[in-house]
């Protein structure tokens, strides 16, 4: 069993973005190596206990990069930071750990397409139940590891992210079966190429057609132990504004963006610094969207407010011209759970908990629509589904991944952002303080990229489309319908096994 946990393990972890190098196909070794401990664990109990191990190591590899923001921006002594991944991959192992378990009990049913039926279904649910449980946390999505060979995401145009990764777990066990199930490599051979052929079919089709949209990225680089300093705020005000009136310059974009919480201080009230914002965008006739804290009034007369995690839109007058408050706030970051019995501090320390955002729509710039995903929002497929179907015709996401220094998770984090651009087909424009800042075109390939940890600015073009793809119009369904789908296969199982067992002792 140490066999398949290695390989579930190491497979995870140089299949997803790692500081070696990425091999995507690799990351297939993590539903191998729990597929085996499936098909040859003596018990349930061991299938779940090795299948527990191996997610756990799988998870604390990959997001080993939690070290970083805790021990620096949390406060937490590096001995106590350390064992941090192990705890969150031993949560998230959990979910590793129900596969195996579950795909166990039907370990030695002789149907084995069925079996590999279940457990891409099986697989598919997992995932979007881990991006559900404990407000959710859908990191480790196998189909993401794949960003890097765009020929292979296209099909998350039809099932989404979740789906594809079932997929990609159904050629996975085909694979693992071969030499005991009868047409089980012809099946996942048969499922591989048309995964391929629809990449290539995908990829070669052009792109649809709409009204252009010029976009500056400003990447501040702005380090994160001071940005929250007030002495520094009107360095990093003066350092924005610098690179955009070169981006301005350049090429004169309808929209300049700046990273979450650029502006670290309160851009809706009045004073030299928010002016400072306002008279450029009016005097370079260009919008500016902004990250910034922001809070709303709950008591006037108490003084009691909430506090959110904003996008501000300025229009090219100078005024006010939307906004979009943060509805998925990161735990320990933003907020802090179980704030009186835990030892280490919330690392935005500039600031209260926030509050999540309610009521956003897209925002409007110059006749066309546009939506706005802040941060690890963009690794909810839920999320960005929502900007789409309330209008949105390209899409924003604003980072600030400055927390995790020279770590793999600015990689992880574009490649999850990627999916969000295929299942919806919309064009990303993706601005982070230390980067990776990008373009990201409908069929998942990077257009364009800012170098890390350099402040600069990144000029491109999207489009603002209009059509939605197949994974937009079933996402209702395909929410749904995977589990309750897993759960019809699983009663197939379950009755032909009993039937087949009636049918022995009857002829007995």
């Amino acid at each position: 069993m140490s066999l398949f946990v290695l390989i579930a393990a190491v497979g995870a972890w140089l299949g997803f973005a790692n500081p070696l190098v990425q091999i995507p196909f690799l990351a297939l070794g993590l539903p191998v190596g729990l597929g085996w401990i499936a098909f040859r664990a003596h018990s349930l109990r061991r299938a779940f206990g090795w299948g527990w191990l191996a997610g756990t190591l799988a998870c604390a590899g990959c997001m080993y990069w939690m070290v970083v923001p805790i021990a620096i921006y949390g406060n937490l002594p590096w001995f106590l930071a350390l064992p941090c991944p192990v705890l969150v991959g031993a949560v998230l192992g959990l979910f590793y750990a129900a596969y195996p378990a579950l795909l166990h009990i039907f370990a030695k049913y002789d149907n084995g397409l069925l079996l590999c039926l279940f457990a891409g279904l099986l697989w598919t649910s997992l995932e979007q139940l881990m991006g559900l449980v404990f407000t959710g946390f859908p990191w480790m999505n196998l189909a993401s590891a794949f960003v890097p060979w765009p020929v292979f995401i296209q099909s998350a145009s039809v099932v989404g992210a979740y789906g594809l990764s079932g997929l990609l777990v159904v050629v996975a066990t085909c694979g693992l079966l071969y030499n005991t199930v009868k047409r089980a490599l012809w099946m996942g051979s048969v499922l591989c190429a048309a995964i391929i052929l629809f990449g290539v079919w995908s990829l070669s089709s052009p792109l649809q057609t709409g009204k252009n949209v010029g976009i500056g990225l400003v990447q501040g680089n702005v380090d994160q132990s001071l940005k929250w300093d007030p002495k520094y705020q009107m360095d990093t005000l003066t350092r924005y504004l610098r690179l955009s009136r070169d981006s301005v310059l350049k090429d004169r974009p309808e929209l300049v963006v700046w990273p979450e919480t650029a502006m670290p201080f309160y851009l809706q009230d009045q004073g030299a610094l928010g002016d400072g914002v306002r008279t450029f965008a009016k005097k370079a006739r260009t919008s500016i969207l902004t990250g910034s804290p922001a809070y709303r009034m709950t008591n006037v007369a108490h003084h009691d407010y909430v506090l959110l995690n904003r996008a501000q839109l300025i229009g090219p007058d100078g005024g006010h011209a939307g906004g979009y408050d943060k509805e998925h706030l990161v735990p320990f970051g933003e907020y802090m759970p179980l704030e009186k019995y835990l030892p280490f501090e919330k690392l935005v320390q500039a600031a209260g908990n926030f509050v999540s955002g309610e009521n956003n729509t897209p925002l409007f710039l110059n006749g066309k629509h546009f939506g706005v995903l802040i941060c690890y929002e963009a690794i909810f497929p839920e999320l960005a589904q929502k900007q789409v179907a309330s209008g949105a015709q390209f899409l924003v996401n604003i980072s600030n991944d400055a927390w995790f220094g020279k770590t793999s998770a600015p990689r992880q984090h574009l490649s999850l952002t990627t999916m969000r651009a295929v299942e919806q087909g919309r064009w990303i424009a993706r601005c982070t303080n230390t980067g990776i800042s990008a373009f990201i075109d409908p069929r998942g390939r990077i257009a364009a990229t800012a170098p890390q940890f350099e402040a600069t600015f990144l000029n491109g073009t999207v489009t603002a489309l209009h059509e939605t793809t197949l994974f937009h119009a079933l996402y209702p369904w395909l929410f749904f319908g995977c589990p309750m789908a897993a759960l019809v296969v699983f009663g197939c199982i379950v009755f032909f096994r009993r039937s087949k067992s009636a049918t022995m002792e009857h002829t007995l």
